[in-house]
Order: C-alpha cells, then sequence, then structure tokens
C-alpha cells in the first residue's frame, strides 16, 4: 500500500484542503501503508515541500515526492526535502531525459517510481532496467479513469519489476483484483483522503500477496 496525501486535484477539486500532513502520515503508517506519497505540486494539487517534510517527519516508512520531474533539479530537490523515492512520468519525458534522470535518482539513493499509462510507454520505461513501474489508469489529457488499463497492462511487466497499479482504486475489490493481475502494489489516494475513517479504509486495501 502506497497511500498519497494530497489535498485537491484537476479532476475533482478540493479533496481535504485542510488535511495535516503529519497527522495523516500517523495514521496511514497506524493503518499498515508500506510507503507514503506526497504531494507537492501547489498548482494543481495544493501541496508543497512543507507537506512532504511533515509527513517525513511524522513516520519511519519510505516517502515518495509526487510532483512534476521536468528538470534534474527537481530530482536533487526530492533529495533535498527528504524523500525517498521520486515520480518519473514517461509520457512528460524524453528517453534521454528519462534515462538521464533515473540516473541521477539511483545516483542519489533515491527510489524512482517510472509512471506508464500504456504499453508503448511501458516498452520505453523499461529501456532504463527500473525496479519499480507504476501503471495509471488516469488519462492525463481528459482525466478520465480506465479501470481496465492496469489489468491489460500487467501482463508485459517483466519479472523481477514491481507493478504498482495508481488511480480509480476505491476498495478491497479493486485491490484484490489488481493483485491477481500480478501487482505487488497500489497506490491510493483520493479515496483515502476523503475517507471519514482512513485507517479502516486502508486496511480494506491491504492484502496478503501469494509468495
Amino acid at each position: 500500500m502506497i497511500a498519497e496525501i494530497k489535498r485537491r486535484s484537476p479532476s475533482r477539486g478540493a479533496l481535504n484542503e485542510s488535511l495535516d500532513p503529519r497527522v495523516m502520515a500517523e495514521r496511514y503508517t497506524a493503518g499498515g501503508a508500506a510507503c507514503l506519497s506526497v504531494l507537492t505540486d501547489e498548482p494543481h494539487f495544493g501541496g508543497s515541500a512543507a507537506d512532504l517534510q511533515a509527513a517525513r517527519a511524522a513516520t519511519s516508512v519510505p516517502v515518495l515526492r509526487k510532483d512534476f520531474t521536468v528538470s534534474a533539479l527537481d530530482v536533487v530537490d526530492a533529495f533535498a526535502m527528504g524523500a525517498d523515492a521520486v515520480l518519473l512520468i514517461v509520457a512528460a519525458l524524453s528517453d534521454d531525459e528519462l534515462a538521464s534522470f533515473h540516473a541521477l535518482a539511483v545516483e542519489l539513493g533515491l527510489a524512482a517510481l517510472v509512471e506508464v499509462h500504456d504499453e508503448a510507454e511501458l516498452r520505453r520505461a523499461l529501456r532504463v532496467d527500473p525496479r519499480l513501474v507504476g501503471v495509471n489508469q488516469r488519462d492525463l489529457r481528459t482525466f478520465q479513469v480506465d479501470r481496465e488499463r492496469a489489468v491489460r497492462v500487467a501482463g508485459e511487466i517483466p519479472d523481477g519489476v514491481v507493478g504498482v497499479a495508481e488511480s480509480g482504486i476505491t476498495g478491497g475489490a479493486d485491490a484484490a483484483r489488481l493483485a491477481a493481475a500480478g501487482y505487488r502494489a497500489v497506490l491510493v489516494g483520493e479515496h483515502l483522503v476523503t475517507s471519514n475513517d482512513v485507517e479502516a479504509s486502508l486496511r480494506e486495501l491491504r492484502l496478503a500477496l501469494p509468495s
């Protein structure tokens, strides 16, 4: 479980504008999250570096900086903020940028979640030999969610690469379907930040995976 801290989104607007990232990080950790994702983009998501730092200080689990990484400086900034991982969106990067930023993240000791939306992007992602590949079910242009997308792409993710399903995950049934398709992690934000019982919602999403 990668549990996300975000205040709003371009597709749904305000989600939980007044959330306290420290408190949310503590609740996520208590609910069994293996990792946190923290939005630091301000214009679209209302996030900040301060949100990530507050969450980082409140938990011992790894923290992903969720933002639009479009320069080497963004990777360095993630490291400077105290993040353990950085997001690389294949659709936003050239092949050279993807390879360069991925190599820099590894050099700095950061994990890199390489995000794709389809099989063509996955083929590009695999050229950098990633350890983590996220499949985002939300179309970046229309914001529509295709809940079958992750299942379709799952079969193309090689053994040894951890698949992470993202977006449109709203309960245990979704998590179970994605686990059956081969995913070893799900990244969930909107469902959790709008929940009346964050820890219970998170526990519902956690599954015992086959060995």
